[in-house]
């Protein structure tokens, strides 16, 4: 692809289109990048960006997939169209951002973070770091795993830990439409 870095990853702020075809899985509306535009990607990671999807506006993390690949919520990104663009071919418009939006802190992790009286410390971290705190502690559908996750990140927060470790930043860790770490597949009706 042209104006390539040496690593082979585009830099931020260069936009790329491509048609797209949202799909669902368990009631939620996804498009899953193509192949080329999310090994173009500067992570395997999480990796923000804004674009357009069928020239509406958004702005999205984009979450890996645990293959390799990468997707996001198209009912997040454009709540009032998702709908509508299931199973339809839309023009997907993509840029890589640099700057990361503060995350929306679930409630369980920031009452564990404050009962901890960690908050001055959560508030020092970097926003790609909350990120990712939050990302591992979600990575389980089990309730008492998560609670032990949220301990586990408050007593490495005390010891001075900005990120977790351990972490498979790679893997998809929303478990309603992931399973062991891998993205599920589309629902039959799309």
């Amino acid at each position: 692809m042209a104006n390539e870095n040496p690593q082979g990853q585009r830099p931020a702020g260069r936009s790329e289109s491509f048609a797209v075809r949202p799909i669902r899985i368990n009631r939620r509306v996804i498009v899953r990048l193509p192949a080329a535009l999310s090994a173009a990607l500067p992570s395997r990671g999480m990796v923000m960006a804004r674009g357009t999807l069928n020239g509406v506006p958004f702005q999205a993390p984009l979450e890996p997939d645990g293959t390799g690949g990468h997707w996001f919520f198209a009912d997040e990104a454009l709540p009032a169209q998702a709908e509508t663009l299931a199973g339809q071919t839309v023009n997907l418009t993509l840029t890589p951002i640099h700057t990361w939006p503060e995350p929306i802190i679930p409630e369980d992790i920031i009452t564990g973070i404050a009962g901890a009286g960690l908050l001055e410390t959560w508030n020092s971290l970097t926003t790609k770091g909350m990120w990712e705190w939050i990302r591992w502690i979600r990575a389980t559908a089990n309730p008492a795993t998560r609670q032990k996750r949220i301990t586990v990140a408050c007593d490495k927060l005390r010891r001075g830990e900005r990120r977790p470790c351990c972490f498979n930043s790679a893997s998809c860790t929303v478990p309603e439409v992931s399973q062991g770490g891998v993205l599920k597949a589309a629902d039959d009706r799309d």
